[in-house]
């Protein structure tokens, strides 16, 4: 979608239809992907911003706690950790958000009823259409960018604290506006933001400069572990988890370190491996595009982006390591 054109006709129909859904019930669970990041928060805010401007009631929950550095969006405090919740009630109408497939939503499909009807709004290209209904735009930058859409669409007017969650999904997905996903209907809608009042170099420096002293020292210790492929194409670090507990990190403070890896010249495809409590390994995948690290990652499970990716997989993290490096290599050579 262009700047100040009108939407295509299918897509106008896709929106009617989320409106629709959206006006049909009384009450929704929204939830998002397990360990949601900014574009999941900012998208779940949104969304209930929105249910509540129909007069509806909303529960708001993911298997995950919100990100402490995203706890400046008041109805983030809203959000319950799956984790810390037992399930009171199920739900029939459901409204899923920034989750590539069903396997994201996590635990929290246990809230589910049996015939629950899910409304699916996503911009991942691996997205499978699994609600019942769905609202997908691979070409949107983010999912708060579709949400968007759809707030034009139903003519409604922002107040602050929406905006602000909209432009927190932007910045955050988009690297900052420096990602080739930054189009100009997302400088335009950050724009409008900003007309609203947002505070854009606030929340820049809030979100993408500062840095924990856990975050710090995970750098410091993942740097120091950076290896190259021969070719010097691929560059991977990994985290294990005994790194976690010494420095006191969180998951949240592994955010952007896997950028390090791709970010040094030559390189084409980064990977972080980063190793969880119970032996698994989490791998986060970056690409300059040469590669589609979605494809690698949908071949170990997991999903994404063509630039950007991730994936779960069994222990232990040196075996992890050599075949996501093998399958990257294969990737470059086509």
């Amino acid at each position: 979608m262009t700047v100040g054109h009108t939407p295509p006709v299918s897509y106008k129909k896709k929106l009617e239809a989320a409106l629709a859904f959206m006006r049909d019930g009384d009450q929704y669970l929204v939830v998002s992907h397990v360990q949601p990041d900014g574009d999941a928060i900012s998208s779940t805010v949104v969304m209930a911003w929105m249910l509540h401007q129909l007069g509806k009631r909303t529960v708001l929950i993911n298997e995950g706690a919100v990100p402490s550095r995203l706890a400046y969006m008041e109805t983030a405090s809203s959000i319950i950790n799956y984790s810390e919740e037992t399930a009171s009630q199920t739900f029939d109408r459901i409204i899923a958000v920034d989750c590539a497939d069903f396997r994201r939503i996590g635990l929290v499909s246990q809230w589910f009823a049996e015939d629950a009807q899910l409304l699916n709004i996503d911009h991942h290209p691996t997205n499978d259409a699994f609600g019942t209904s769905n609202l997908i735009r691979t070409d949107a930058a983010a999912t708060v960018e579709i949400l968007y859409d759809l707030i034009e669409y139903a003519g409604l007017e922002l107040d602050l604290e929406a905006a602000t969650a909209v432009y927190t999904g932007l910045l955050t997905d988009t690297g900052g506006f420096r990602y080739s996903n930054t189009t100009p209907r997302v400088m335009h809608i950050a724009s409008t933001m900003l007309t609203l009042g947002v505070s854009g170099h606030e929340l820049a420096d809030h979100l993408l400069e500062r840095m924990t002293k856990a975050q710090l020292l995970l750098l410091q210790r993942g740097l120091n572990r950076l290896s190259f492929s021969d070719d010097n194409r691929i560059a991977w670090l990994y985290v294990p988890y005994s790194d976690m507990l010494d420095t006191g990190a969180t998951g949240e403070d592994l955010e952007g370190l896997v950028n390090y890896a791709r970010n040094v010249e030559g390189v084409e495809v980064g990977l972080l491996f980063k190793e969880t409590e119970n032996g698994q390994v989490k791998v986060s995948l970056r690409s300059s595009g040469m590669a589609d690290v979605a494809a690698i990652a949908q071949s170990f499970g997991g999903g994404g982006h063509v630039r950007a990716a991730g994936c779960r997989m069994d222990g232990p993290i040196a075996d992890a390591i050599t075949r996501v490096v093998d399958a990257a290599r294969e990737a470059l050579k086509e």
